[in-house]
Parts: structure tokens; C-alpha cells; sequence
């Protein structure tokens, strides 16, 4: 039967709920494969320095060992095919602790780690680089263009002659992404061609990366990823691992499985990068930016240079006619940083809006009040008009939800008991494109019953993505979602973009809608018929006694939308109560309010905005990892010393959505929302805690010896 109501919009659950909860979805290393071996990835235990030699002889006479490959006997791969972090077994250099050295492949996952321990290997040590505070002095410009200067007006004059102005430095730790489901590969050759089974947040990408490293013609690499448990950025570049799992398999010439423990997430996959900010403002007495400054010192890799660009933010927020956004970085035996959840954005906005608060505090001005009256009627960073911004909306309709009336400006003001209570806010964005996608409508008919098959390669990151494709091709094709299918996470498939920078949402759905339109028309061309309404689909389907009608569609945004600054917006808004005697900070309650263009649907909309927040808060309060300064390995391995947020460590959360139709950002107006959840949140926090306590932290994450 015809859906007679419009489900994209609606709260559905999950279609692959069900699969999830029952253990039938499957993940990495859950796929069906005949005669695997297991494979275990040993690493160095010096930051820097040669391998001078590896003693393999008694892991190889282990039990069950069937393979040892290292740097002697490893195939010849290509370094610059596009895999992340090198450690590809190509030389005896050694860049950073953990750097993959060797794989040990075995009858079973317990022989190969068993046999990895036997190996004994002997280093010429050199001098590492793994202090941040000792090499930070040696930055330079980043070789990326992108990251190049970026000034309007004279800044330093701004701020010579401001009366109101705030120079701080503000600290984001290194954070790592520690996804659920950690990185992992099976790999299985057929003759020339391997299929690996592998978690991509950009499948296609994966696929190409895989190809190049191997030496292999893109069609040759087959990537299977149905299922994603969790990335969060860590997937969407593939590491080295993905193609040494195909190594080991050709190896042996059966499949392998290759997982990564917990412990080696921590230097095979990235990391988000400590960030050194320095933010200066001026303004006028009556609240008015005369002046906007963001200072960024990072580190890379030895070889290789990622540069999180937390200057995205301060770029285009506030209204001010001198502003200077500058990059500086420092190489460092440290695996290569990667994006990481609102990569820039979230450390970013974490400095500016944290400084936005102290520079508001010194005006005597509400903090909204002081974010509305420099508000930009275009983008300052290039001119451009807002193809829709909601800062205004977002911030007066939190406002109100909130009861921000209720604040009370000075800091140690409110108290409950032993408590002291704060209230703190923020303003985010995050930029909102969609990337080309094809997809591949297929319509059966039996009967009276028509159904359709969607089909492309997307990826499904934990974010709803099979559900929001099943409604919007169930409204454009007139069928119930019953009688969808989404087939997607696989290379064999039409070519897509990744769920990646917030881009698969926008990217997907145009892509699916623009497909059922072009075959509604086509089946109205076929017919030849003229009707006074235009017929769905599914109604042509029938009327034609068709069994079967396809087509494909390669579908990219409108080119008008170049001409626009196109962006999601958000506020945030956090009650937290510090401890007086102990310094413990808990978040009591948390709202966030975003604008994000069409949202197809509100129940796993509010669900990545959610998730976005309790990773923000655990930025703001737990989250660190800790390098060892004596031998550059990371301190912080596990669950048990790298501090996530818990149930209980979790107040009120909630989500508003802001009602906002975009006309310019794409057909459908849909913006991304998974990454603009995160930015603002830990500068929400930080901004509530100065309110509770009068102290105020500057270098996350905000433990209790520094509230104290």
C-alpha cells in the first residue's frame, strides 16, 4: 500500500535497529570467511632511531605461527598511495613509539599474540622529539596552503589602542577517538583481487587508498563495510593496517584477520593534536569588536603534517574589521593527528568562545548580548551571503528554554548546598556541503506490490543512515518504507561520498531523491500518457504492468550554491555544580539548540546532537592523552586511564532544532549535523564553571586541582 503521509521529517526508529541489538549486523570482523588465519601487528618500543636487527626465530617455531613479516621480507608497497601513517614494513626507520614494525600470522588470534612476545629486537636510538613544551618554540608555517595566514585590517593597531581586550592562551590536550568497534581488516584474495571487510567511513576512498598502497588497480580492491561501530574521523582516512591484513593474506595465501587491541588504537590510527591558542579581542565600551586574533601552535609527524584548522570558527562568527588567523606547527615523533569530531571547530571554538566570555565578563555585558550585537550580516572570511544563519535564533530561542534570566553575572553567586552553580554559554558552526554521489534506484513489481531498491556506496557511521535514505526515497517513490531496501557499504556500488565532515547526510539523500525523480519521470516518459496530478512511481509501476524499471543518477549540489556561505549554526547552553570542598564538576544540565536546514529525521537527529555533547563534555572535563615524555609512548591506553563520560557522569540533556528552510545549500536543504554537536559544548562548560566559581580554566581538560 502507498504511503498516504510524508515520513521523511517524522521521528522512525532505527530499520537497522533491530540488526544491531540482536548481534545480526555485521561489523569488521563479524563477515563469514572460510579458513581465516589470525594476524597480530607488533610495534617499536623507541620513538626514534633504526631497527638494527629482529630475532623472529623462536616466534616463528611457535605454535600455530604460519607467517613473521617485517621490513626484510614484506612486499614492496607504495608509501605515498594514500593509507595514513606510514609504519607499511617498507624500512628500518622508526618515527614514533608503536610504529608498526612486523606482523605475526597464526592458526589463532591467541598463538599470533603469544608468538609477537617472542620477538626480540634491537635498536640504534636517536634523540625524539616528545616533548610539546621543549620543541613548541620550533614552529613553522604548515606546508598547506590552506593554513597560510589569513589577515584583514591591522590587527596589532586594534589592539594597541582597545581599552577592553583579552590576551589569553588557551590548551586543548591530544584526545583519541576510541570507537567502539576498534580499527580491523579481513582480508581475502582472488588471484589479482582482494576483498577486504573493513569499517570506511568513506568506502570508495578506502578503496582507492587500498588499490594505490598494493600496487592494484582500483577494481581490483573491493571494500565491504555495511556496518561502521563508530569512527568519529579515525575511519575516514584508512592506516596501515587495512593494507597489511592484504599483505599477511597473500602472505600465506589463505584470509586473514587483523584486529588492533584497545591498546594499540592509541598509536596506529591518529589522534586529535594538542593545540596551543592564543586569543586576542578589543572592543569598544559599548561591546562592539574592533579587533579578533587566533594563534594556533600544533605538532605533526616527521614526515607528515595535519593541521586541525581551529581558526574555521573565529573566521566567520563575529563581525569585526581587523582579524588575523594564523597556523604554526612542529614536527614530532608522535603518529600523524587526523580529524577528530569537529576537527578545528570543536578546539577552536573551545579558545574564542571561552574568550568571548572573559571579554563580555570585562564589558560588563551579558555574554548573548554581547555575541547578538556583533553578529555579520555576510561571511567576514569571504563576503559571502548566508545561505541561511540561525546564530540569532539559536541563541534567543536557548535562551528562553534554558531560563537564562535566572543567571546571575558575578561568579560565586549561587549556591545549593556544599555546591556552587553556574551557568555558561557558547555559540558553534559548522560548515554544510554536499560532496557528488551516485546512486541506483531499482523498482520491482509483484502483483499489486511495488518495492525498490536503493543503492549506493554510503556508509552507515552509527548515524541513522540506512533510515533517513529508506524515508526519503519512500516519500519521492509514493511507497511505505516497509517496501525499501537500502543496500549500501560496499565499493561494488554506485560510486558515494563519505559519512565524513558532516557531508552524508546532504550528500546521500540528494543523491537518492534526485534518483527517484529521474525515474518517476522517466516512467511518465515511457507511458506516454498525460495525468492531471503527477503520478508517483509506484502508481506508474502499476498502471504500466511493468515487473521491473531501473535507472541511475550521479548527482552533485547546485552550482549556485558556490555563491553562498553555507554552514549549520548552534548555541549551547550548561548549568554545571562545582564542589566547594572538592573541586568536582558536574554537568547538571546541558541544552543545545541547532540550525541545520531540514532535518529528515528528529529522532536520530537529537541522538547525534546528544552524542556530539557527552564527547564535548568529556573534552571539557576528562578527556586527555598523556604522552610519556621519557620514551613517547601514550600513559593513557585503555577505558580504564582515558576518561570518557559514563551514565552517571551525564545530567539533563536535550536538543531543539531550529525550524529553518534553506532555499541555496542543496535541493533539499538539508545541512550536516554530526559534527556542529560537539563545537561550543566544552567552551559552554568552561564559560559555567568561571560563573559557578570565579576561577577561570583555560587548559582542558578542567580536572578538580585546577578549579581549586
Amino acid at each position: 500500500m502507498d504511503a498516504t503521509n510524508k515520513v521523511t521529517g517524522t521521528p522512525i526508529s532505527r530499520i537497522d535497529g533491530i540488526a544491531k541489538v540482536t548481534g545480526k549486523a555485521p561489523y569488521s570482523m563479524d563477515h563469514p570467511v572460510k579458513n581465516a588465519a589470525h594476524a597480530i601487528l607488533f610495534k617499536s618500543t623507541v620513538a626514534a632511531g633504526t631497527i638494527r636487527e629482529i630475532d623472529s626465530t623462536a616466534a616463528e617455531k611457535a605454535p600455530g605461527v604460519l607467517a613473521v613479516i617485517t621490513h626484510k621480507n614484506a612486499p614492496k608497497l607504495n608509501t605515498k598511495g594514500g593509507l595514513r601513517g606510514g609504519a607499511l614494513l617498507q624500512s628500518p626507520d622508526i618515527e614514533f613509539y608503536g610504529q608498526h614494525i612486523g606482523i605475526v600470522v597464526a592458526e589463532t588470534f591467541e598463538q599470533a599474540r603469544y608468538a609477537s612476545r617472542l620477538i626480540n629486537v634491537t635498536y640504534d636510538k636517536k634523540e625524539a622529539k616528545i616533548d610539546f613544551e621543549k620543541v613548541a618554540s620550533q614552529a613553522r608555517l604548515p606546508k598547506d596552503k590552506e593554513r597560510a595566514d589569513a589577515k584583514r585590517g591591522d590587527v596589532q593597531s586594534a589592539l594597541t589602542q582597545a581599552t577592553y581586550k583579552v590576551e589569553e592562551v588557551y590548551e586543548t590536550p591530544i584526545e583519541h577517538h576510541h570507537p567502539l568497534e576498534p580499527h580491523a581488516a579481513i582480508a581475502e584474495w582472488n588471484g589479482d583481487s582482494v576483498t577486504l571487510y573493513s569499517s570506511a567511513q568513506i568506502v570508495n576512498g578506502a578503496q582507492g587508498a587500498a588499490a594505490a598502497t598494493l600496487n592494484l588497480k582500483p577494481e581490483q580492491v573491493r571494500i565491504v563495510s555495511p556496518y561502521i561501530g563508530g569512527g568519529f574521523g579515525s575511519k575516514g582516512g584508512q592506516w596501515a593496517n587495512l593494507a597489511l591484513a592484504a599483505v599477511a593474506a597473500k602472505h600465506i595465501n589463505r584470509p586473514v584477520k587483523l584486529a588492533l587491541t584497545r591498546q594499540q588504537m592509541v598509536n596506529s590510527v591518529g589522534m586529535r593534536q594538542h593545540n596551543r591558542q592564543k586569543i586576542s579581542l578589543a572592543a569598544t565600551s559599548d561591546g562592539k569588536l574592533t579587533a579578533l586574533s587566533h594563534e594556533t601552535v600544533t605538532h605533526g609527524a616527521i614526515e607528515n603534517e595535519f593541521v586541525e584548522p581551529c581558526g574555521d570558527c573565529s573566521k566567520i562568527m563575529y563581525d569585526t574589521p581587523n582579524s588575523l588567523i594564523t597556523y604554526r606547527v612542529v614536527p614530532m615523533n608522535l603518529i600523524i593527528p587526523t580529524y577528530t569530531r569537529g576537527p578545528g571547530k570543536s578546539t577552536g571554538s573551545f579558545a574564542m568562545e571561552s574568550a568571548i566570555d572573559e571579554l563580555a565578563y570585562k564589558l560588563k555585558m551579558d555574554p548573548i548580548a554581547f555575541r547578538l550585537k556583533n553578529e555579520p550580516a555576510r561571511d567576514p572570511s569571504n563576503g559571502k551571503p548566508w545561505s541561511s544563519r540561525t546564530t540569532v535564533q539559536c541563541l534567543s530561542e536557548g535562551a528562553k528554554a534554558f531560563g537564562w534570566d535566572k543567571r546571575k553575572a558575578e561568579p560565586r553567586q549561587n549556591e545549593q548546598g556544599n555546591y556552587w552553580i553556574g551557568y555558561g554559554v557558547s555559540a558553534g558552526t559548522y560548515p554544510a556541503h554536499q560532496r557528488p554521489t551516485s546512486a541506483v534506484v531499482k523498482l520491482k513489481r509483484t502483483g499489486d506490490t511495488v518495492t525498490a531498491t536503493v543503492e549506493l556506496a554510503a556508509a552507515d557511521l552509527g548515524t541513522g543512515t540506512y533510515t533517513i535514505l529508506t524515508q526519503t526515497a519512500a516519500d519521492a517513490l509514493g511507497l511505505s518504507v516497509q517496501n525499501v531496501t537500502v543496500k549500501i557499504g560496499d565499493s561494488n556500488l554506485p560510486p558515494a561520498a563519505g559519512s565524513v565532515g558532516s557531508v552524508g547526510a546532504a550528500s546521500y539523500a540528494n543523491a537518492v531523491n534526485d534518483a527517484c525523480e529521474k525515474i518517476t519521470q522517466e516512467l511518465l516518459s515511457k507511458s506516454g500518457k498525460q495525468f492531471f496530478v503527477r503520478p508517483t512511481a509506484s502508481q506508474l509501476m502499476r498502471s504500466e504492468k511493468l515487473t521491473e524499471f531501473q535507472t541511475r543518477v550521479d548527482s552533485k549540489a547546485p552550482e549556485s550554491a558556490e555563491e553562498y556561505s553555507a554552514h549549520s549554526f548552534n548555541a549551547n547552553f550548561a548549568e554545571v555544580a562545582v564542589n566547594k570542598s572538592t573541586g568536582m564538576i558536574r554537568v547538571n544540565r546541558f541544552l543545545a539548540v541547532t540550525g541545520a536546514g531540514k532535518i529528515l529525521n528528529p529522532k536520530t537527529a537529537r541522538s547525534q546532537i546528544i552524542g556530539g555533547n557527552v564527547w564535548g563534555i568529556g573534552m571539557a572535563l576528562t578527556e586527555e592523552s598523556v604522552v610519556d615524555p621519557r620514551w613517547g609512548n601514550f600513559v593513557t591506553r585503555s577505558f580504564a586511564d582515558y576518561h570518557v563520560p559514563a551514565n552517571l557522569d551525564i545530567g539533563h540533556l536535550d536538543a531543539i532544532f531550529i525550524n529553518e528552510t534553506d532555499e541555496h545549500v542543496n535541493t533539499l536543504g538539508v545541512k550536516g549535523i554530526g559534527e556542529v554537536g560537539i563545537v561550543g559544548v566544552a567552551a559552554a562548560v568552561a564559560n559555567a564553571v568561571f560563573n559557578a566559581t570565579g576561577k577561570r580554566v583555560r587548559e582542558l581538560p578542567i580536572t578538580p586541582d585546577k578549579v581549586l
